[in-house]
């Protein structure tokens, strides 16, 4: 039975039949959503159900077009409606709505539904790296990215992104540079090759509040914020400015990455910052020669300290020559090489970060909600 058009299905909904749009979502009443761990129903999931004959459409609202679970819950949605007696067809249409972090006590940035920062306890860890990949994996999956360099005393977003043009004015605000469909700021646009950024905290606390209110960022699923490392002046400015998602930490294996990973744990969690997640990053590498693989700075080290922290575990990134190359050239190895094994690594840690900022704003959300009396 072929799917019936629109005029179709309004013909049908009035017409008298045992299968109902209600008895749809009666069926759906006990698929989850894998990462909410809710029913799709009362999470408001399921939208526009129609009925015609034999044949059911309905839409799926994911909380994020990253969904890394999108298959698995169009399977289940399909499996419950055709497990109803009269059922010929399921039409499924998947769509989006990202969900919105707000954390009380912040200003809020019109426009940007979630404002995500990628930190490290110290530097050398590739964090640049991560946050540029991670961005456009991100975008590759559908969601609007926005990028800012805060890292303001080493900038190098520009350089991993290929932007030689500066943002211009539009108006009294600046226009982000657009590369790979992300939108990017960064302090690097503003001073010359080689020249030192010598600033304290009043000067940095000023930067990182222009470079969020006075950018016309427009909408945004998701802004990426690249920390600089440590647990300095920005981080500070930032997490009192704004209202910030969470956060994300990337360390390599060894011990020494991870000593100053918990300080950078522990100030997040003082100023209320939820902690999203932790990529371990370069922690491993094949030799092209004989395959062999080597684990130079260790394994599995930032994966324990998640376990031990509380804190999900989004992946791990080997060292490979590629992405050392993308970033050096300007040519990110998830835009210029999406389908290598590297590059699915990083739509797989967009896809868990992108599950983890909705349960994060899933678990926010309940707790906010009044008690039922």
């Amino acid at each position: 039975m072929a799917t019936p058009e629109l005029a179709e299905w309004k013909v049908c909904e009035m017409a008298s039949t045992q299968l109902t749009p209600e008895a749809v979502l009666h069926a759906l009443r006990d698929v989850n959503d894998p990462e909410l761990n809710r029913p799709l129903v009362e999470l408001g999931m399921i939208q526009d159900v129609k009925v015609c004959g034999g044949a059911v459409g309905l839409t799926v609202v994911l909380t994020t077009p990253a969904c890394p679970l999108r298959a698995q819950i169009e399977t289940e949605v399909k499996g419950a409606v055709k497990a109803l007696a009269g059922v010929e067809t399921v039409d499924v249409k998947i769509t989006a709505n990202v969900s919105k972090g707000v954390r009380d006590g912040a200003i809020n940035l019109a426009g940007i539904r979630n404002v995500v920062a990628v930190a490290s306890g110290k530097g050398g860890v590739g964090k640049s790296t991560v946050s540029a990949n991670l961005s456009i994996a991100l975008a590759r999956r559908g969601a609007r990215v926005g990028l800012l360099d805060s890292d303001v005393y080493g900038p190098n977003i520009p350089l991993m992104m290929g932007i030689t043009q500066p943002p211009q004015p539009e108006g009294e605000r600046l226009k982000p540079a657009v590369a790979y469909s992300i939108k990017v700021m960064s302090m690097g646009f503003f001073i010359k090759e080689g020249e030192a950024v010598i600033w304290r905290g009043p000067m940095l606390h000023g930067a990182v509040r222009q470079f969020l209110g006075e950018v016309s960022w427009g909408d945004l699923d998701y802004l990426i914020v690249d920390l600089p490392p440590g647990t300095g002046d920005v981080q500070l400015s930032l997490s009192q400015s704004i209202s910030m998602t969470g956060a994300v930490i990337v360390s390599t294996p060894q011990d020494v990455a991870l000593q100053d990973v918990r300080k950078g744990i522990a100030m997040f969690r003082k100023v209320g910052v939820p902690i999203l997640g932790i990529i371990e990053n370069m922690a491993g590498h094949i030799c092209s020669r004989c395959g062999n693989e080597d684990f130079i700075f260790g394994h599995g080290g930032a994966q324990r300290e998640g376990e031990v922290q509380g804190i999900p575990f989004l992946g791990s990134i080997p060292i490979d020559t590629q992405i050392r190359i993308g970033g050096d050239t300007g040519k990110p190895i998830v835009a210029e090489r999406p389908d290598s094994p590297i590059s699915k690594r990083f739509m797989d840690l967009a896809g868990a970060l992108a599950g983890s900022i909705s349960k994060s704003n899933f678990a926010h959300q309940a707790m906010m909600m009044p008690p039922v009396s």
